[in-house]
């Protein structure tokens, strides 16, 4: 079978890897269950993704947007940054024919972070985590070569429900920095003016109402993304039932502790972790058995929408070789190896 991605970029994956292992801890926990041709690109993704959030969010400013936004148009022109990150985002972007309107969407959201956006409704809230996720979440059913608008739709929902978990997480950070992505409509009817609150961010009841709601929102789009991980290719379902399970456990988490993200920082431990991931396998296992191949009667999001139709007229890559059973029969039995190390491990470190 033909590999995702040159050889030569290598070198250029791991320092990729490196990157996502020390920054997005959950992200990394689910890619293990990824194939690695699908493991390897997602890798070149994220960290491109990361790196250019950091260039925006860590005082780069309007004039590290612009950098990014040269950077992009560089490496789809095929002349990458002497940066890992690009050269292995410029391969991959090529080898999936995935079209620059998604990327250039999540340049779009980090804009409006810039710019200090405030989201009147949850509407509006939507249409951010659409640029910011949800176009991340349509590349990543890209690389695994699903490219119907009802998945591409589906995996959009996905990256928004992530993004809305982790806005339930980060309540009390992002107002220490200035930011509010709370709807403004849900504040005003709770009774919480969001000036003082970005002023001197305090925790109440009031204050779990909203997370709860928020939580609920983001549920909302993990039940729609459910059906289309059953029509993924068979060895990408449970790495993607992971990603699902593992940020849906952050939003449940802040529930745990009575919706308060405002004076502590909800983290899932590494037992749970384990725990999501083998009840994620087992899950998608059984549905795979039980589902069948047809699209949701559920149209996208309407926030979604543009980024199925950026896809919808770009051009298709050409077919990879499929996998036959003996080798999808393999790398199950790998994966359940690969949980049962972890299972242990996790169960050392916590003796320890």
């Amino acid at each position: 079978m033909q590999p995702a991605l040159p050889d030569a970029l290598d070198a250029d994956i791991v320092a990729c890897a490196r990157l996502i292992r020390g920054g997005s801890r959950s992200f990394h926990a689910a890619s293990l269950l990824l194939p690695r041709r699908v493991r390897a690109p997602a890798y070149a993704l994220y960290a491109f993704c990361r790196l250019a959030d950091d260039a925006v969010d860590l005082g780069g400013g309007s004039a590290a947007l612009d950098a990014l936004r040269r950077r992009l148009d560089d490496l789809y022109a095929g002349r990458p940054a002497p940066i890992a990150a690009d050269r292995a985002m410029a391969a991959v972007v090529r080898e999936f024919a995935i079209p620059i309107d998604l990327p250039a969407a999540l340049l779009e959201g980090f804009a409006w972070d810039l710019a200090g956006r405030r989201y009147a409704d949850l509407p509006q809230l939507r249409a951010y985590a659409a640029r910011v996720a949800g176009s991340v979440g349509a590349m990543m059913a890209l690389l695994m070569e699903t490219r119907d608008e009802d998945s591409l739709a589906r995996a959009g929902d996905l990256g928004m429900a992530m993004q809305l978990s982790n806005i339930v997480r980060d309540v009390g950070e992002d107002a220490a920095a200035g930011r509010l992505y709370l709807p403004l409509d849900w504040l005003a009817a709770a009774g919480i003016d969001a000036e003082r609150f970005l002023a001197r961010p305090v925790f109440d009841a009031r204050l779990a109402g909203i997370v709860s709601r928020l939580v609920q929102a983001a549920d909302q789009h993990y039940r729609r993304a459910d059906p289309a991980i059953t029509r993924l290719p068979f060895a990408c379902r449970p790495g993607i039932a992971a990603a699902r399970w593992l940020y849906a456990e952050i939003g449940n988490e802040v529930l745990r502790q009575g919706g308060d993200s405002v004076t502590r920082r909800a983290v899932v431990s590494g037992r749970r972790k384990v725990w999501r991931l083998t009840q994620a396998v087992g899950v998608q296992l059984a549905l795979t058995v039980l589902a069948g191949r047809s699209g949701s009667d559920d149209v996208p999001t309407h926030e979604l929408r543009f980024l199925v139709e950026a896809v919808r007229c770009s051009p298709v890559a050409a077919p990879r070789k499929a996998r036959s059973f003996d080798e999808e029969a393999g790398w199950v039995i790998d994966l359940f190896h690969r949980l049962e190390r972890e299972a242990r491990l996790e169960q050392q470190r916590s003796r320890a």
